[in-house]
């Protein structure tokens, strides 16, 4: 017992100083941008770095929203495997995890198979009449979790056969962080993808709110900060993200007016299973139909209106911008603090000026979980075309019991006419 506690102790004492060095990413500035700010000083070539890279980002994201539904999914597919790859590769360095028998395979396999998982449910709930009509999927569907518990079954085996004396505790550490990274990165982007069937607007926003959250706050700072706002972040200043909270939410109350006026981003976003195509098509429900409020007297004597039209809409998206200026940032600072643990400057050198694809979307992940949690809670009831889409791929004989004892429910509250009762 005194053994244990002398080396509880000197764990205690452990100091981030403990942690191997990762060796510093390198530069991917190009050559074209480095000449061209060659007589700029430090600082206002990052300036001008990130902001050019920024506009093409933006650029890009907006190419890719014209493209579909479609697209914007492989985006955010290709967003969660690059952010994989870059935690998984820090891992990798600082552990010197070199001569780890599998470790990069079954963590790639993990990633497949919780993968495979989550997506194979989206296609059984979004899907289901596309999958009625083809024998081989609906076995697929069918047996959809015991296929993946016995995937994922597999390459838990192949950790536990993987296991090499002298390097027991490392193997641990990596299956741990290989679990916490699929948590951070393989759950949220599926909850943004569920965002995205609610409709594009719930996709857009709450994404574009932290977007303009990151880069106001940046600019603030950049002009105007001159009082720390959190040590993990020293760059970060209290004016930033003060400046950042104000602009974000006009900004939400904007973008969302000109959204809620087409029906491209407020309907829900479904599979046509006879023209194979994601289609927007609907009556815009009560919350994206233009309605009349009265000011707040208060309001009213600054304002000079005593009633106002708004889509009611435009009141959530100022939920979703608060949320993104002022607790948003927090998924920043945890990988600042994640990054300072373990001697790094970025995740990656993928994009110059920002680091990697992690270091842009550190924010997101928290927003998806809100965005989600806040439309079943406030948002979504019961969805009566989802439960048809179920109930149609029973077997005719469940659809006869269900429809009995639906129509023996409504007989005895008094719903259905005499006339039909027989």
């Amino acid at each position: 017992e005194v053994d244990l506690e002398e080396r509880l102790c000197e764990l205690d004492l452990r100091s981030d100083s403990d942690v191997p060095d990762v060796p510093p990413p390198t530069d991917s500035t190009p050559e074209i941008l480095k000449r061209a700010l060659s007589g700029l000083s430090a600082r206002w070539k990052n300036w001008w770095i990130r902001g050019i890279l920024s506009l093409a980002m933006i650029s890009g994201f907006f190419l890719i929203i014209y493209m579909g539904s479609f697209m914007l999914m492989l985006l955010v597919l290709s967003i969660q495997v690059k952010c994989y790859h870059e935690i998984i590769t820090i891992g990798y360095r600082v552990y010197h995890s070199y001569d780890l028998p599998w470790f990069r395979s079954l963590s790639w396999y993990f990633l497949l198979c919780v993968n495979y998982f989550f997506y194979g449910e989206t296609v059984a709930d979004y899907f289901a009449t596309f999958v009625q009509r083809r024998e081989q999927l609906q076995f697929l569907i069918r047996y959809h979790r015991f296929i993946s518990f016995t995937l994922y079954l597999t390459g838990f085996c192949m950790f536990v056969l993987s296991l090499v004396k002298k390097h027991y505790r490392l193997q641990f550490y990596m299956f741990a962080w290989t679990h916490v990274t699929l948590l951070i990165t393989v759950t949220q982007s599926h909850l943004v993808i569920q965002n995205l069937f609610e409709g594009m607007i719930w996709f857009l926003v709450p994404i574009s709110s932290v977007i303009c959250n990151d880069i106001t706050a940046y600019i603030f700072g950049f002009f105007f900060g001159r009082t720390p706002l959190i040590k993990l972040s020293p760059k970060k200043t209290w004016e930033g993200f003060i400046g950042g909270f104000f602009s974000t939410v006009v900004f939400g109350f904007i973008f969302s007016y000109f959204l809620a006026q087409h029906q491209y981003f407020v309907c829900p976003v479904e599979y046509n299973s006879e023209t194979n195509r994601f289609v927007t098509e609907c009556e815009p429900s009560e919350l994206f139909q233009m309605k009349k409020y009265s000011v707040p007297p208060l309001l009213q004597a600054v304002l000079g209106w005593e009633t106002v039209n708004m889509y009611p809409f435009q009141m959530h998206s100022f939920a979703l911008s608060t949320f993104a200026s002022l607790i948003g940032p927090f998924g920043g600072f945890f990988a600042s603090g994640f990054k300072r643990a373990f001697k790094i400057k970025d995740f990656a050198d993928t994009i110059p000026g920002h680091g990697g694809i992690m270091d842009r979307f550190d924010c997101q992940y928290l927003m998806a979980t809100f965005v989600h949690v806040y439309i079943t809670s406030f948002i979504r009831g019961p969805n009566p075309s989802k439960l048809l889409k179920q109930l149609l791929i029973l077997q005719p004989e469940q659809q006869l019991s269900v429809y009995k004892t639906l129509k023996s429910h409504l007989v005895e509250k008094g719903i259905l006419q005499p006339s039909l009762r027989g």
